[in-house]
Protein backbone atom coordinates (compact mmCIF):
# COMPACT_ATOMS: atom_id res chain seq x y z
CA UNK A 1 0.00 0.00 0.00
CA UNK A 2 1.53 3.75 -1.10
CA UNK A 3 1.00 6.25 1.70
CA UNK A 4 0.04 9.91 0.58
CA UNK A 5 1.35 12.16 3.35
CA UNK A 6 0.91 15.43 0.93
CA UNK A 7 -0.61 16.61 -2.08
CA UNK A 8 2.18 17.53 -4.66
CA UNK A 9 0.20 20.49 -6.49
CA UNK A 10 -2.65 20.99 -8.75
CA UNK A 11 -2.64 19.00 -12.70
CA UNK A 12 -2.87 22.28 -14.46
CA UNK A 13 -0.27 24.02 -12.51
CA UNK A 14 2.53 24.81 -15.54
CA UNK A 15 5.58 23.57 -13.03
CA UNK A 16 3.49 19.47 -13.39
CA UNK A 17 1.01 20.05 -16.23
CA UNK A 18 3.94 19.53 -18.66
CA UNK A 19 5.60 15.72 -16.50
CA UNK A 20 2.10 15.20 -16.56
CA UNK A 21 1.25 15.55 -20.04
CA UNK A 22 4.18 13.82 -20.86
CA UNK A 23 3.11 10.57 -18.80
CA UNK A 24 0.03 10.90 -19.97
CA UNK A 25 0.92 10.06 -23.67
CA UNK A 26 2.89 7.33 -22.36
CA UNK A 27 -0.04 5.77 -20.72
CA UNK A 28 1.40 5.75 -17.02
CA UNK A 29 -0.79 8.16 -15.32
CA UNK A 30 -3.37 6.31 -12.81
CA UNK A 31 -6.47 8.44 -11.65
CA UNK A 32 -7.67 7.85 -7.97
CA UNK A 33 -11.53 8.41 -8.19
CA UNK A 34 -12.69 10.13 -5.08
CA UNK A 35 -16.75 10.86 -4.32
CA UNK A 36 -16.71 14.61 -3.94
CA UNK A 37 -18.56 13.92 -0.26
CA UNK A 38 -14.78 12.48 0.37
CA UNK A 39 -12.53 15.35 -0.82
CA UNK A 40 -12.83 17.40 2.87
CA UNK A 41 -11.54 14.22 4.62
CA UNK A 42 -7.39 14.30 5.18
CA UNK A 43 -7.08 10.55 5.82
CA UNK A 44 -8.90 7.70 3.24
CA UNK A 45 -8.13 4.62 1.91
CA UNK A 46 -8.92 4.34 -2.14
CA UNK A 47 -8.09 2.06 -4.84
CA UNK A 48 -7.01 3.57 -8.04
CA UNK A 49 -8.08 2.53 -11.26
CA UNK A 50 -4.91 1.21 -11.97
CA UNK A 51 -5.42 -0.71 -9.01
CA UNK A 52 -2.98 0.32 -6.73
CA UNK A 53 -4.06 0.78 -2.93
CA UNK A 54 -3.60 4.64 -1.57
CA UNK A 55 -3.09 4.97 2.19
CA UNK A 56 -3.76 8.80 2.19
CA UNK A 57 -3.36 10.69 5.31
CA UNK A 58 -2.70 14.42 4.95
CA UNK A 59 -1.85 17.37 7.35
CA UNK A 60 -4.41 19.81 8.52
CA UNK A 61 -4.23 22.26 6.40
CA UNK A 62 -4.41 20.50 3.07
CA UNK A 63 -7.12 18.78 1.04
CA UNK A 64 -7.94 16.70 -1.57
CA UNK A 65 -9.34 18.31 -4.82
CA UNK A 66 -10.15 17.55 -7.88
CA UNK A 67 -6.70 17.45 -10.18
CA UNK A 68 -4.66 17.14 -6.96
CA UNK A 69 -1.02 15.40 -8.33
CA UNK A 70 -0.81 12.60 -5.12
CA UNK A 71 2.73 11.05 -6.91
CA UNK A 72 5.45 12.12 -9.41
CA UNK A 73 8.11 9.87 -10.71
CA UNK A 74 9.82 10.20 -14.01
CA UNK A 75 7.92 6.67 -15.06
CA UNK A 76 4.12 7.40 -13.16
CA UNK A 77 2.15 9.52 -12.01
CA UNK A 78 -1.57 9.43 -9.60
CA UNK A 79 -3.77 12.35 -10.29
CA UNK A 80 -7.33 12.46 -7.96
CA UNK A 81 -10.39 12.78 -10.21
CA UNK A 82 -13.56 13.90 -8.40
CA UNK A 83 -16.65 11.34 -9.35
CA UNK A 84 -18.82 13.90 -10.59
CA UNK A 85 -17.23 16.09 -13.68
CA UNK A 86 -17.27 19.33 -13.31
CA UNK A 87 -17.11 22.01 -16.23
CA UNK A 88 -15.93 25.61 -17.14
CA UNK A 89 -18.38 26.90 -19.74
CA UNK A 90 -16.38 29.46 -21.83
CA UNK A 91 -18.64 32.04 -24.12
CA UNK A 92 -16.50 34.41 -26.02
CA UNK A 93 -18.02 37.69 -27.25
CA UNK A 94 -16.65 37.92 -30.70
CA UNK A 95 -14.97 35.61 -33.54
CA UNK A 96 -11.61 36.97 -32.50
CA UNK A 97 -12.19 36.44 -29.02
CA UNK A 98 -12.99 32.65 -29.47
CA UNK A 99 -10.08 32.03 -32.19
CA UNK A 100 -7.57 33.45 -29.27
CA UNK A 101 -9.62 31.24 -26.57
CA UNK A 102 -9.72 28.41 -28.68
CA UNK A 103 -5.87 29.09 -29.21
CA UNK A 104 -5.09 28.88 -25.67
CA UNK A 105 -6.74 26.43 -24.60
CA UNK A 106 -5.12 24.00 -27.28
CA UNK A 107 -1.59 25.07 -26.31
CA UNK A 108 -2.70 24.19 -22.63
CA UNK A 109 -4.35 20.79 -23.53
CA UNK A 110 -7.14 21.46 -21.90
CA UNK A 111 -10.03 18.62 -22.57
CA UNK A 112 -12.89 20.39 -23.90
CA UNK A 113 -16.19 19.75 -25.28
CA UNK A 114 -17.72 21.86 -28.12
CA UNK A 115 -21.52 23.28 -27.23
CA UNK A 116 -22.54 25.40 -29.84
CA UNK A 117 -21.30 28.83 -29.40
CA UNK A 118 -19.20 27.88 -25.83
CA UNK A 119 -16.49 26.24 -25.12
CA UNK A 120 -16.60 23.30 -22.17
CA UNK A 121 -13.27 22.82 -20.60
CA UNK A 122 -12.77 19.61 -17.94
CA UNK A 123 -11.87 21.04 -14.78
CA UNK A 124 -9.21 18.79 -13.67
CA UNK A 125 -8.10 21.36 -10.89
CA UNK A 126 -9.23 24.52 -9.10
CA UNK A 127 -11.59 26.75 -11.32
CA UNK A 128 -9.14 29.36 -9.93
CA UNK A 129 -6.15 27.43 -11.73
CA UNK A 130 -8.15 27.58 -15.34
CA UNK A 131 -9.36 31.20 -14.92
CA UNK A 132 -5.81 32.59 -13.84
CA UNK A 133 -4.33 31.43 -17.56
CA UNK A 134 -7.09 32.70 -19.29
CA UNK A 135 -7.42 36.25 -17.27
CA UNK A 136 -6.33 38.52 -19.82
CA UNK A 137 -9.56 37.64 -21.92
CA UNK A 138 -11.65 37.39 -18.56
CA UNK A 139 -10.85 40.62 -17.23
CA UNK A 140 -11.34 42.06 -20.41
CA UNK A 141 -14.30 40.35 -21.01
CA UNK A 142 -13.66 39.08 -24.01
CA UNK A 143 -14.94 35.51 -22.31
CA UNK A 144 -17.49 34.70 -20.18
CA UNK A 145 -17.19 31.96 -17.72
CA UNK A 146 -19.41 30.07 -15.58
CA UNK A 147 -18.91 26.77 -13.82
CA UNK A 148 -21.33 23.68 -14.42
CA UNK A 149 -21.41 19.98 -12.65
CA UNK A 150 -21.98 17.39 -15.13
CA UNK A 151 -25.57 17.19 -15.53
CA UNK A 152 -25.97 21.14 -16.78
CA UNK A 153 -23.12 20.87 -18.81
CA UNK A 154 -24.97 17.74 -20.80
CA UNK A 155 -27.98 20.07 -21.04
CA UNK A 156 -25.83 22.92 -22.52
CA UNK A 157 -24.38 21.10 -24.99
CA UNK A 158 -27.67 18.95 -25.91
CA UNK A 159 -29.51 22.75 -26.76
CA UNK A 160 -26.90 24.87 -27.88
CA UNK A 161 -25.27 21.96 -30.21
CA UNK A 162 -26.18 22.66 -33.95
CA UNK A 163 -25.55 18.55 -34.22
CA UNK A 164 -28.62 16.04 -33.57
CA UNK A 165 -27.23 14.31 -30.87
CA UNK A 166 -25.89 16.66 -28.76
CA UNK A 167 -22.50 15.76 -27.13
CA UNK A 168 -19.58 15.23 -28.69
CA UNK A 169 -17.46 14.04 -25.80
CA UNK A 170 -14.07 14.86 -25.03
CA UNK A 171 -12.00 16.28 -27.70
CA UNK A 172 -8.66 14.37 -28.28
CA UNK A 173 -5.84 15.30 -30.73
CA UNK A 174 -2.85 13.69 -31.88
CA UNK A 175 0.88 15.42 -32.20
CA UNK A 176 4.50 15.46 -32.03
CA UNK A 177 7.04 16.54 -28.93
Amino acid sequence: MLRIERVLGSRVEPALSEALHRLEHEGTVDIANVPATDLARRRLLITTRGGEELAIALPRHEKLFDGAVLLLEPDRAIVVRAATERWLRLEPRSIADAVELGYHVGNLHWRVRFGGEVLLVALEGRPEDYTARLENLISARRVGVTILDEDTADAVEAVESPQPGGAHGGHHHHHDH
